[in-house]
């Protein structure tokens, strides 16, 4: 016995303490999440399903459109059918994934899993428990934002199918204007609501889907909501047209569609704009989408 040992032992049965030697401790490697890493190196990353039968609950339909283009008011129509739940803006692309240690990535690799397939099936799992408890058949998601990462939804759900939703650019920007004015000025409204016209123009040249204008929906809301039926396989409900204000409750800022909603009844929108009002920047995406400028 050492004489540290006899010390330890002496103090021990003078005092009731003992001394010991302090441990260091190292903190376990954190491993970075998806959307903090390089946006190269999360692509890479981004991949289908490896085991679709299994991996994937829902087939999800996603209604892309630019901000303040009627998007709400057709979420509530076709949330009045009953075989469509098309709840609130649930913006699941922002769920991120973390595995927080070193030792939980490669547990999930060895399972096949890397952070990009771990984020799409917990986006699926939302998916599919909103569309249990609905008790209904087809889940509609209509963020606005999802038009920036249409490529990242058709990795995640291959069979995704896209209902996109027009309308004419200077309405857009003027309702966008007009949401917010103390936040931006026209101007500012313009440029924003442009970048979501683009996403979405971008998606509609990559993506085959069903494109429904606001202008025809409002003025013929039974021929526009048969031919999206049709596109979903699904029997035209004349309910579709009198849904008597359903899903105000997740509703805010409807503006131009709010007296729509509340009425029960879809109503005609504001007078297209002339040529002449069309300003500049906005003469591209109106000469894409087929409106004069």
């Amino acid at each position: 016995m050492n004489w540290k040992r006899k010390v330890n032992e002496t103090v021990g049965g003078l005092t009731g303490f003992r001394f010991s030697r302090a441990q260091t401790t190292t903190a376990p490697e954190r491993v970075a999440t998806l959307s903090e890493r390089p946006s190269a190196a999360a692509d890479d990353l981004v991949r289908p399903p490896a085991d679709p039968e299994h991996d994937r609950l829902v087939d999800p339909v996603f209604l892309l459109s630019p901000v303040r283009s009627g998007s709400t008011l057709l979420r509530v129509i076709l949330n009045s059918h009953s075989q469509i739940h098309a709840p609130h803006e649930l913006h699941v692309r922002r769920l991120t994934v973390g595995f927080g240690t070193a030792l939980a990535e490669k547990a999930m690799d060895a399972l096949g899993h890397n952070q990009a397939d771990l984020e799409h099936l917990l986006w699926d799992r939302v998916l599919h428990r909103e569309l249990v408890l609905s008790g209904k058949k087809i889940v509609v998601d209509k963020t606005p934002a999802n038009a920036f990462a249409y490529k990242r939804l058709v990795a995640c759900w291959p069979k995704a199918r896209f209902v996109f939703l027009l309308r004419h650019p200077v309405s857009i920007a003027t309702s966008w204007h007009e949401a917010s004015p103390d936040r931006r000025d026209k101007d500012a409204a313009i440029a924003d609501a442009l970048r979501y016209m683009k996403a979405v123009e971008r998606a509609r040249a990559a993506l085959t889907g069903l494109t429904v204008r606001y202008e025809d929906l409002t003025a013929d809301p039974e021929a526009q909501t048969r031919r999206i039926c049709e596109f979903l396989g699904l029997d035209w409900e004349a309910g579709m047209l009198d849904y008597g204000g359903e899903g105000t409750k997740y509703v805010k800022g409807l503006g131009d569609w709010k007296d729509k909603i509340r009425s029960g009844a879809v109503q005609p929108g504001r007078a297209l704009p002339t040529p002449e009002e069309v300003p500049a920047a906005l003469k591209g995406i109106c000469l894409a989408w087929g409106y004069a400028a």
